[in-house]
């Protein structure tokens, strides 16, 4: 089954922390070697497939560690189709070696190999099945999360309380005024106005997961930037923009960093979405700027992060709304969104400890505060819970706690 070139994109969807310059010489002969790729495959042309792969890494193994990196996607996925050629030949030996040098590139697709029947032919074979039980300790998500879901809850390790910024706050009071957010939010229950806020975002500001946001990390100037230079966020940034029109209206919020497991530290992908905390349910509720997405269970009601987490493991209904999309270009189904993308990245979480304006703006001095919650299972437990670094480009100090207790990461706002 031809892998096709869009899961590049997929793969590079919500990177939040770093991103790479564009090299549109090597990104055009990729696409086009893909083109001609495909069409080998399609012929079960071995031999010119591997023509055009031994011209790719010509030019692919010339690039800069950090654009092999980047263009990875191309690399893998050119291997896994030569690999999907091979097994439709019925060159076992061929195909295996192919796709463990798709594996070993970054093709980490663990449900697609299982479901693609160009492998039929393989299914029992001594290599594919040792290739493939290896790949699903890494790569098989729903797997991996159900192996996470032990916490401790008597974990009493000192961890900072999390603090809300007041709406009184005269940046939250000069953004509420100047986006006329009450207007949008409307005259409804809490739920909907939260609603309305986190639609209003996503159509306002398109997503952008290949490139790093601006300096000035704030609502106010994001948005401003976005519409001046006609350019979108990454998913932190869009969390971030809300998470701060959610404060200037008394709703008390978090983002948080859903991130995977990635034991072998070649995933760079995270996701970042909103906690917000809901007075009349008394609980906080999943809100994702990005897709425009909430979480809902079988009976309607709105879920949170953690129930959401546990419903995966559990293998209990979810429902996504309907209406969830990626910059309303692609539509998004329960079992991609959930059920593949956040099972990989619901592993562990981390936020802020103060949810504040102008959080992560880099200012000399600046010292930052965040919490990780850990399952128990995670291979990296620290003995201390705290860990300290500083930049040492921009003199940001952080400090990050980890705990192994959902219920000092899920704390409820104190009045």
């Amino acid at each position: 089954m031809k892998i096709k070139l869009l899961t590049l994109l997929f793969a590079l969807w919500c990177l939040s922390f770093s991103a790479f310059a564009d090299n549109h010489e090597f990104e055009s002969f990729a696409n086009e070697q893909s083109r001609l790729m495909h069409v080998a495959y399609e012929k079960k042309d071995t031999k010119a497939y591997s023509q055009l792969l031994t011209s790719f890494l010509k030019r692919y193994n010339k690039l800069s560690a950090q654009e092999q990196k980047q263009y990875a996607g191309y690399l893998s996925n050119s291997y896994y189709n030569l690999s999907c050629a091979y097994a439709l030949l019925n060159q076992k030996d061929m195909a295996i070696t192919y796709l463990d040098k798709s594996i070993k590139a970054g093709y980490l697709n663990y449900a697609h190999i299982q479901e693609d029947t160009d492998f039929d032919n393989l299914r029992t074979e001594p290599g594919f099945i040792t290739l493939t039980q290896s790949l699903r300790r890494i790569s098989d998500y729903p797997y991996i999360l159900e192996h996470a879901a032990a916490y401790n809850r008597n974990d009493t390790r000192l961890v900072p309380k999390f603090a809300y910024q007041a709406a009184s706050n005269p940046n939250l009071v000069t953004l509420r005024k100047a986006l006329n957010l009450d207007s949008i939010a409307g005259q409804g229950n809490q739920v909907s106005k939260v609603l309305n806020l986190m639609y209003w975002i996503h159509n306002l500001i398109p997503h952008d997961g290949n490139h790093m946001n601006p300096v000035v990390k704030n609502a106010m100037s994001m948005i401003n930037e976005c519409k001046r230079d006609n350019r979108g966020l990454n998913c932190r940034g869009l969390a971030t923009v809300l998470n701060e029109c959610y404060l200037s209206m008394g709703i008390k919020s978090r983002f948080v960093t859903c991130l995977p497991k990635d034991s072998l530290s070649i995933d760079p992908d995270c996701h970042v979405i909103n906690m917000v905390y809901i007075n009349d349910l008394k609980k906080w509720i999943w809100v994702d700027p990005t897709f425009a997405a909430y979480v809902r269970d079988e009976n309607g009601q709105f879920l949170g992060i953690e129930e959401v987490r546990e419903r995966l493991i559990e293998k209990k209904p979810l429902i996504l709304n309907p209406e969830a999309n990626w910059n309303h270009k692609q539509s998004q189904t329960k079992e991609y969104y959930l059920g593949y993308y956040m099972s990989k990245n619901l592993y562990m979480l981390e936020c802020p400890v103060s949810s504040e304006y102008d959080t992560e703006t880099s200012v000399a001095g600046k010292q930052i505060e965040y919490v990780k919650l850990l399952p128990l299972e995670y291979f990296k437990q620290a003995t201390d819970n705290k860990a300290v670094s500083t930049n040492n480009k921009s003199k940001v100090t952080y400090t990050t706690y980890g705990t192994n207790n959902p219920n000092t990461f899920w704390a409820a706002p104190e009045k």
